[in-house]
């Protein structure tokens, strides 16, 4: 008879299950479990420690490489910054937000969230940094709502 070895890594996880030293537990009935400190189940990252951290590093690779696929779209002088902005919150926003009903989220989770989205809002409508423009006009002008807004509507509903 062949043993065979699964993997419990997501296609989509580039992060390789990382383990704590304990190798495995003894569940009896002869199986034994592997002991980790996170791993990827679904697309979501779950940690030991049972915080968003994991997640949300998770999330935020997975919104950038959203991001980087609809690029040519998110960018294009030719669609209104109103449609751009509908787009980067159905396709993009949607995609990082994901799971987030049950992440207990701390104040250093939202400042990455805000920063990331800023870092993509920027880029579609073309601002540098440096331009000096608020965050909230840039939002105005692409009709999104703050993330952070978005994520506690989600917790509460």
């Amino acid at each position: 008879m062949y043993k065979v070895m699964r993997s419990f890594i997501c296609r989509g996880c580039s992060n390789p299950v990382i383990s704590t030293g304990h190798t495995s537990v003894d569940i009896g009935a002869s199986a034994n479990l592997e002991v980790v400190d996170k791993f990827c189940y679904l697309g979501d990252m779950l940690s030991v420690d049972g915080d968003a951290d994991a997640a949300l590093e998770a999330r935020i690779r997975i919104e950038w490489n959203k991001f980087k696929q609809s690029v040519p779209l998110l960018t294009n002088r030719d669609i209104s910054l109103i449609r751009r902005g509908r787009l980067y919150s159905s396709c993009v926003r949607s995609s990082m937000l994901h799971g987030s009903e049950t992440w207990p989220v701390r104040k250093e989770n939202e400042v990455a969230l805000q920063q990331a989205e800023m870092r993509m809002v920027r880029w579609m409508c073309n601002i540098k940094v440096k331009d000096r423009v608020p965050s909230k006009e840039l939002r105005e002008r692409l009709e999104i709502d703050d993330i952070i807004l978005i994520l506690h509507q989600n917790r509460l509903q």
